[in-house]
């Protein structure tokens, strides 16, 4: 069996339940989830009604490399949301996968190469973060670097702080914009500096870009790493590759649904790789998909709901927690008063809301655990929850 199973560590909702264990919570309050960010808005009428409409391809096996008709909305969709200035190629340059989770996951299996040497492979991730990041590095046998992600800095990593040492090892890095649990969105100059070290230390950028659709300035939207190649003349996103869903941007995170595009040389190797891993997109997914892809009515209005449940939120803990805006996402990422699994403790024994210790999103390094005294609330809930959940917390901190 391989080792590498044995670095895993316990997944945090597994923790989350541990740290629940044994309490019971009120039965007069009504139990509301903030610990998962699975959006529950309604998902869009026309994307079920494609996906009803195409039952009959049930029968028939997928290709690997998705529709024509599916990859052409995804080229067009990228090609118009980050203004580049050529069609992304949906032939080379594009490929629907099941969601970002497996797709990031498999992709450090194609990218990591453990007999590069001497020393072993490193991946280089923020902290906190997403933790199949984490994972895919182990069982890729590489070992992963973390940056810390502090409010000192933006909630972005400080990648100026990463050794030369670490570089020469790097052979994947893998970024968020917007991030989770954070919501700080990168700039260009940041992003203009990971590929200038991309190509002076020879490793590839994987940018989880799945809260691309969730912001609140509709004349700001978050800025992407195919947008900055395009806007620096790297027109063949060399060593650079993003990872876009469904399933935030249109509320379907059960159609698995999402796509990665870049480096055209890099793709025709994830290709190969996932012919193998057995990965194909059902048709009739795909089908749901191409409608979801070319409607952005829907997508504004699911912004406007979550813009909406921010504020009220916000206004209502003004002064109980620390708490701002993300410039994206759907999470607040919001400073306690005390240790964060005493607080998440406390929140689900006495107002039985389950929220995110910001520890278990996070790895030690040697200045600590950057989510120490952080929650991670996801504002996936209705209106009427999220505004509940929020008058409950106030209570329980300023009682």
């Amino acid at each position: 069996m391989n080792s590498d199973l044995q670095k895993l560590q316990a997944y945090p909702f597994e923790r989350l339940a541990e740290l629940k264990a044994g309490i019971t919570p009120p039965a007069e309050l009504t139990h509301i989830s903030l610990s998962i960010g699975e959006p529950k808005h309604p998902a869009p009428p026309f994307v079920q009604q494609a996906l009803i409409e195409n039952l009959q391809h049930l029968s028939t096996y997928p290709a690997t490399r998705g529709l024509p008709e599916l990859r052409l909305a995804i080229g067009d969709w990228a090609t118009s949301r980050f203004q580049l200035s050529r069609l992304l190629d949906h032939e080379r340059e594009v490929l629907p996968v099941n969601g970002t989770r497996e797709a990031l996951f498999a992709f450090a299996q194609l990218i990591v190469d453990r007999n590069s040497g001497a020393d072993a492979p490193v991946v280089v991730c923020p902290n906190p973060f997403y933790q199949i990041y984490e994972g895919a590095a182990y069982l890729a046998g590489a070992t992963p670097w973390f940056v810390d992600c502090t409010a000192g800095n933006g909630f972005l990593p400080d990648f100026e702080t990463i050794p030369a040492a670490v570089w020469e090892r790097c052979q994947l890095l893998f970024v968020c914009s917007p991030g989770n649990p954070t919501g700080a969105v990168m700039e260009q100059a940041a992003f203009e500096r990971l590929i200038a070290l991309a190509d002076q230390y020879d490793f590839v950028i994987a940018s989880d870009e799945c809260y691309s659709e969730l912001y609140f300035d509709e004349a700001h939207p978050p800025l992407g790493l195919l947008q900055v190649c395009d806007r620096i003349g790297r027109h063949d996103y060399r060593r650079c590759v993003v990872f876009h869903s469904l399933s935030k941007r249109s509320n379907v995170p059960g159609l698995r649904s999402g796509f990665v595009a870049g480096d055209a040389a890099i793709m025709e190797r994830f290709l190969l790789y996932r012919t193998y891993h057995g990965c194909a997109m059902p048709l009739q997914h795909q089908l749901a998909s191409v409608a979801a892809w070319r409607d952005e009515a829907h997508v504004r209005a699911n912004r406007a709901l979550y813009r909406e449940k921010f504020m009220r939120v916000l206004d209502i803990l003004d002064g109980a927690l620390d708490t701002v805006l993300p410039a994206g996402g759907f999470y607040l990422w919001a400073g306690t008063p005390d240790d964060d699994r005493d607080f998440a403790r406390r929140l689900f024994a006495e107002q039985h809301i389950t929220v995110l210790p910001g520890q278990f999103l996070a790895r030690e390094t040697e200045r600590g655990n950057p989510g120490y005294g952080r929650v991670r609330l996801a504002l996936v809930a209705t209106l009427e929850e999220c505004v509940e959940a929020a008058q409950r917390i106030r209570h329980m901190v300023t009682a």
